[in-house]
């Protein structure tokens, strides 16, 4: 009975195993025939974030959205499209979001200054701690008295009490 039941474990681990074969990501379609049209969809798709990733840029990202994003590059490409007209439908399409480096306007100057703000707040905060914590290090601090300055005197030149 034990063997049975080993056996089919073993079955469904091998069943789980070849489905992972058809699990593969879907590779974008051929981009073109030409190698400077090829070129310019990696160029242009190296400018588009990937929206469900977010931190990768469309060239980079396997997912749907950005295969889909891609084969749209490669549509406007052979349409005979600039760079520019291009990224100009995405950025009207989906916004300044799309772009890798989006631009520096009243929109999105936070995503611009946000990061140096934070790290001039941290600076700020991490000097005020350390002026806060020196005041109540001087605060508690006091000179020795004669009888412990006398004994570490002792201590500090070998003679044992």
């Amino acid at each position: 009975m034990k063997s049975v039941k080993l056996m089919g474990a073993a079955l469904a681990a091998c069943a789980l195993m070849a489905g992972t074969a058809f699990a593969a990501p879907r590779e974008a379609a051929p981009t073109a025939f030409d190698p400077i049209a090829h070129q310019r969809v990696v160029e242009v798709s190296e400018q588009l974030r990937c929206l469900v990733c977010q931190n990768q840029s469309v060239a980079d990202s396997n997912a749907e959205l950005a295969v889909d994003l891609r084969n749209q590059v490669i549509e406007q490409v052979k349409a005979g499209k600039t760079n520019k007209e291009i990224v100009d439908y995405m950025v009207e399409r989906y916004g300044d979001f799309v772009l890798y480096k989006p631009p520096f306007k009243a929109n999105t100057v936070i995503l611009w200054l946000g990061p140096v703000a934070l790290f001039l707040v941290g600076l700020a905060a991490f000097y005020l701690n350390l002026r806060r914590r020196k005041s109540a290090v001087a605060k508690t601090v006091r000179p020795l008295t004669a009888e412990e300055k006398a004994r570490a005197d002792k201590l500090l030149s070998g003679d044992k009490e």
